[in-house]
């Protein structure tokens, strides 16, 4: 099961583009799924602008670059994941979304297949209930940059195989990312102790206890973070800060509740670097 020749990942946001560039820069030969082929060439534009850059910093050679990108097929036909031996789905942090593409993968992928999903707060117990064999569901949780962030979160559901686990856990080290092991509850090990700090920002935001870039600094110098927790929503999307909120008020309680000022941005269509617009502006939409 760990002898791992080609990999599918669903989604070629900035996540899902991330995974599939490290996924090819290990050897693996890696298709990029989205529901539509502009979406799905709009990652791969995201891969081939890292991959130039790193050639540029000498961190890479050309040569390893044309040999990474060769290894990247784009595609919209779930169909194509027929031969894949693990697919990652890197949809946004929606469990019936989640779901509903665990149900089409199990329609495609080979009985011997994982299932992977990198949600960052849902439960894969849940998750793999949706699955006709859920054993061969596990939480993969990478961290955003996924080319520069080394960390991986694993997640074992109620279901999982220890032998899908410890295959994922080879993948991810043969991926060059260092694992932490986290049991299935709501928002794992990561974003249980990430987001709710996110989260008193905008609490301190909202109630005027100092501006955005004096919070952001406070915890920069204060804290020696390498950014704030403010720009670091931004970063992540406040869309999705404010889903794994709502995973972990929905599980753990209401000490967990949403700032309002975090509710409204999103309402407003201020999710951050992507939208051109969060706690912070970034001229443009991305």
């Amino acid at each position: 099961m760990s002898a791992f020749r080609t990999l599918g990942v669903i989604g070629a946001g900035q996540m899902g583009a991330g995974i599939a560039q490290v996924a090819a820069a290990c050897g693996l030969n890696t298709l990029l799924k989205d529901s539509t082929y502009d979406a799905a060439l709009a990652g791969l534009a995201r891969i081939q602008k890292q991959l130039q850059r790193a050639v540029e910093k000498g961190r890479m050679s050309e040569d390893t670059r044309i040999e990474t990108l060769n290894r990247i097929h784009v595609c919209t036909d779930l169909e194509e994941f027929k031969a894949v031996d693990i697919a990652i789905e890197a949809v946004p942090e929606d469990e019936a979304l989640k779901k509903q593409v665990l149900k089409q993968l199990e329609q495609v992928l080979r009985r011997r297949a994982i299932i992977a999903s990198n949600t960052s707060s849902i439960s894969i117990t849940r998750l793999g209930s949706a699955a006709q064999f859920p054993s061969r569901v596990v939480g993969m949780h990478f961290m955003q940059p996924v080319p520069v962030m080394q960390l991986v979160e694993l997640i074992r559901g109620h279901s999982t195989s220890p032998e899908v686990f410890n295959a994922t856990k080879e993948l991810a080290e043969r991926m060059g990312k260092t694992v932490s092991c986290s049991e299935d509850y709501p928002g794992f090990l990561t974003n249980r102790i990430l987001v709710p700090m996110i989260n008193e920002a905008f609490h301190a935001l909202h109630q005027g206890v100092g501006t955005r870039e004096d919070i952001d600094m406070s915890m920069k110098l204060g804290m020696n973070h390498p950014m704030g927790p403010l720009t670091l929503a931004d970063f992540i999307g406040l869309d999705t800060c404010l889903a794994i909120l709502r995973v972990l008020e929905e599980g753990l309680g209401p000490k967990y509740m949403p700032c309002p000022l975090l509710v409204k941005y999103v309402d407003a269509g201020w999710l951050g670097r992507k939208s051109g617009r969060g706690v912070y502006e970034y001229g443009t939409r991305k």
